[in-house]
């Protein structure tokens, strides 16, 4: 039996992520921020990518010198293999042209005046080791004094044990202690305690009050006090309620974290992705691309391409290489803001009653709807959607937000949970304080409202919105 060789031709569909389809995956789930700083760094590496001059800085004798030199580009013979890849002038047509401009510029804004310009203060060790220098000229108590302070978190609370202090240095425990009280009485007050109870009574003390009853709930009682029972704690200190209100309220206007106030968060700015504007009874989605650098084709390198045999095979494979880089890098920068735009479009159609109204009018929506409405895979809209946020009427938002659950009603439309969760919270809100309601009463209130929910899920969204139980409202009441 004979064995022959034979080829045969088969036509398969296969799903392969080309190197294009992975840059334009890519894109998509990058910020703004983001796509900022990787479109520059292709400008860095690509000689063939540069940005789009604006029309202030592109002088009329400039743009008649780019007019001129691109009438005898034209005008020359193609030689060789000029441009062996006709295709692209088909499907980059627009991309070649010299005044391409892929977007419409943003306009220049005004700096802000100076004095709005923040200027960054004194952290709590600064203020701390100032006052250090300022109290005392013995070295040693200024070196266990830097130790303490370089051991205190954001709050001022001290993290290390005396003996982890004294371990640093060739100290005693009786020296870190001598240390440790005169670092107590800096300001702010209460900086440097081990815990709260500490950090509490030294306020207490600073305010003359030591020996009260204030000082006694907070040295022998604090545990009650956090746990809000009054009832044993007017037991314990043979007082009557009406007597622990005084002492109670010194105490809740105590600090229980001095050092906040020096070592203030960072306020996080958000930077919209889109704006939604209201252009007479329609809303629309406008793409913020302020600090978007503006990319084209080099009509220096391009022209490399059209002179033939004037180079050699090694800079022309140089230059279409990074030709094509350049010109799937802006497509794919195109279809990532158009896909932006399509979703941010079909977020208005659903979303349209919370644009006007506000929350308690939010829909319940899912990737799915979005997807069937623009024809895209539900992938794609979640990529879209990662770190995007979007400013509307009612405030910014990340795009997720407008993407919930639903629930059930008698009247036939569901509700967003997240309009659930804000009934919920104004019905505590206009609650009695002598009668709190349960989960349960909030579940009969919201039945009657056409709202079918479990006493389960009243509660889980109940602790997400961190709100106590009936009873221990009761007693903060």
């Amino acid at each position: 039996m004979a064995i022959h060789q034979k080829l045969h031709t088969r036509l398969v569909q296969k799903l392969i992520l080309t190197p294009s389809l992975q840059q334009a995956i890519k894109l998509l789930p990058m910020s703004t921020l983001e796509l900022s700083e990787l479109l520059n760094q292709e400008m860095v590496e690509n000689p063939m990518l540069e940005e789009v001059p604006t029309e202030d800085l592109q002088t009329p004798e400039a743009q008649a010198e780019t007019e001129k030199a691109d009438e005898v580009a034209k005008k020359q013979d193609e030689k060789g293999d000029t441009w062996d890849d006709q295709d692209f002038e088909y499907f980059f047509g627009d991309y070649l042209d010299d005044g391409y401009r892929p977007r419409t510029p943003t306009e220049v804004k005004e700096l802000p005046p100076i004095e709005n310009t923040l200027s960054t203060s004194d952290s709590l060790a600064d203020h701390l080791l100032w006052q250090l220098s300022m109290q005392t000229d013995e070295p040693l108590i200024r070196s266990i004094g830097e130790a303490i302070i370089g051991n205190l978190n954001d709050d001022g609370q001290l993290v290390a044990t005396i003996d982890e202090i004294a371990s640093m240095g060739t100290w005693s425990t009786e020296d870190v202690e001598r240390a440790l009280s005169l670092v107590q009485t800096f300001d702010p007050v209460g900086v440097a305690a081990r815990d709260l109870q500490e950090c509490l009574a030294i306020q207490i003390r600073h305010h003359g009050l030591a020996g009260s009853s204030a000082e006694k709930i907070v040295t022998e009682h604090l545990r009650l006090l956090q746990n809000h029972q009054i009832q044993e704690l007017s037991r314990k200190m043979g007082m009557s309620i009406e007597e622990l209100k005084e002492p109670i309220e010194i105490i809740r206007h105590l600090d229980p974290k001095p050092g906040a106030r020096h070592n203030p968060s960072q306020s996080q700015y958000v930077i919209p992705d889109v704006y939604v504007m209201k252009v007479e009874e329609e809303y629309v989605a406008v793409l913020n691309e302020e600090g978007l650098p503006q990319l084209r084709i080099s009509p220096v390198y391009r022209r490399l391409l059209d002179k033939g045999g004037e180079n050699s095979d090694e800079t022309r494979n140089y230059v279409k290489d990074k030709f094509r880089s350049a010109l799937w890098l802006i497509k794919s920068v195109e279809q990532r803001q158009r896909t932006i735009h399509k979703v941010a479009t079909s977020i208005i159609n659903f979303q349209r009653e919370f644009l006007d109204h506000g929350i308690e009018h939010l829909r319940p929506l899912v990737l799915r709807d979005v997807a069937n409405d623009i024809g895209m895979h539900e992938s794609t809209v979640s990529r879209v959607v990662t770190n995007k946020y979007m400013h509307t009427p009612q405030g910014v938002f990340e795009m997720k937000y407008f993407f919930h659950s639903g629930i059930a009603s008698q009247y036939g439309d569901a509700v967003s949970s997240v309009t659930i969760k804000q009934r919920i919270r104004k019905i505590i809100e206009q609650e009695d304080p002598h009668k709190p309601l349960s989960d349960s009463k909030i579940v009969s209130i919201l039945q009657r409202e056409g709202l079918e929910l479990a006493r389960r899920t009243i509660a889980k969204y109940r602790e997400e919105l961190k709100i106590p139980t009936s009873n221990q409202r009761k007693v903060l009441y």
